[in-house]
């Protein structure tokens, strides 16, 4: 979808949604406004019905849709953006009905999607999502052909072409996977390598623009693109994070969620959001000044525990909390990290709560060995995380991070200077 022409003309689009109350329509639209804006065009107006269930040839009502022709007419509206996954029937109707080309909600995500992935894992996914998207829409376009059945009109290069297509977008969406799965093993490769050199990592997970990049520079220095703009962060990136503790953990920024997520694009994501699943912590970030701040959180909790996390500690971390007074934050909210990424307060608080949530106690300890203890020494180089180690007269002088089954065989060894 490209939203700007040659000439960076904004594209203007109007909005449509259709509650049949199977779901908050307000909310959801007022995300499609925050998506659409994301995508580079400008939402003019929207436009909601309520109906039932949506019209099967149209999505809208037949006077509803003189409605939205006409005021893309007086308005001189360049897109419509359907909230909701149209099929292909629908899209051609309502093209013919109003002349204005037709996106859907998933159509809009996947193009910011595009916009946004920098890696080549991030690139493919993106790509398998878009074939997957598009090979039922392929498929629709030969549904009066095929129910023929065979036969006058039916043969020639029309079915050709589209056999064609539809073998190419299945043996892509093949190799797709198969350079996926290479990515995996090699993310799979490090994940093992992290975990025997004892890496204990924290992921950043949370809704779409809560603010989840801004963390990760304010804590690490990341330099992550941090935008006010929907999934302006697609790619994973880790980086070291010193804790008061003297523990250093991997902190991992993930791919933001949003409500009504297709499921194809979870699934094409997937391999991202089990970074989270599988890290030691997991920081779940709200912006605390959304209205929408209860849904947010429960959209996140609900996915890390459809991804198995049900025994991870999760932290909940509320950003943003400058743009709160104090009274609105203590009456709303309990047992969360109370933060603000932009000028940093609370991020101590946050700091002590990774401390606290740590998978095994580990202290950090500056020992004295004797020679004749190297055993101990060789233990301490292979399951705890040896900082520094230099030879002494009396002995090897080693600061190293240690689990309290190893401490309690080296305490004895403790400097006291």
């Amino acid at each position: 979808m490209e939203l700007k022409s040659n000439e960076e003309k904004i594209t203007k689009a109007l909005l449509v949604s259709v509650d049949t109350g199977e779901y908050d329509a307000e909310a959801s639209l007022a995300e499609l406004f925050e998506l659409v804006k994301s995508a580079g065009a400008e939402p003019v107006l929207s436009v909601t019905q309520n109906l039932q269930k949506p019209d099967s040839g149209t999505y809208v009502g037949s006077g509803k849709l003189q409605e939205i022709s006409e005021i893309c007419r007086l308005r001189e509206i360049d897109l419509l953006v359907f909230d909701c996954e149209l099929t292909p029937t629908q899209i051609k109707n309502i093209e013919a009905e109003t002349d204005v080309r037709v996106i859907d909600r998933t159509s809009l995500i996947l193009d910011i999607f595009a916009l946004r992935a920098r890696s080549k894992e991030g690139k493919l996914q993106v790509e398998l999502a878009q074939l997957k998207y598009m090979l039922p829409r392929l498929t629709g376009k030969g549904i009066a052909l095929s129910r023929l059945g065979g036969g006058i009109g039916t043969r020639g290069p029309g079915e050709t072409k589209l056999e064609t297509d539809r073998r190419h977008i299945r043996r892509r969406m093949e190799t797709l996977k198969e350079e996926l799965s290479d990515v995996e093993q090699h993310r799979q490769m490090l994940r093992k390598r992290r975990e025997k050199d004892g890496v204990i990592t924290c992921a950043i997970v949370g809704y779409t623009n809560a603010g989840k990049s801004t963390l990760m520079n304010c804590l690490t220095n990341a330099g992550v693109l941090a935008q006010d703009k929907l999934f302006a962060t697609l790619d994973p990136t880790s980086r070291a994070l010193k804790l008061p503790s003297g523990v250093t953990v991997m902190m991992i920024d993930t791919v933001g969620l949003v409500r009504r997520l297709p499921h194809h694009l979870v699934e094409a994501f997937r391999s991202t959001l089990e970074e989270a699943a599988q890290s030691d912590i997991i920081l779940n970030v709200c912006d605390a000044s959304s209205d929408e701040a209860r849904t947010h959180i429960k959209v996140t909790t609900d996915l890390l525990e459809s991804l198995g996390c049900g025994d991870t500690p999760i932290i909940t971390v509320l950003n943003k909390c400058d743009l709160l007074d104090e009274n609105t934050l203590a009456q709303d909210f309990k047992s969360c990290v109370k933060i603000s990424a932009k000028n940093g307060s609370g991020i101590d608080a946050l700091l002590r709560a990774i401390d606290n949530n740590l998978p095994v106690r580990l202290k950090k300890v500056k020992l004295l060995i004797p020679f004749e203890y190297a055993g101990i020494a060789s233990e301490i180089r292979t399951k705890g995380t040896l900082i520094s180690e230099n030879f002494a007269a009396d002995g090897m002088e080693i600061e190293a991070i240690v689990d309290e089954m190893l401490y309690s065989k080296v305490s004895r060894f403790v400097k006291t200077n």
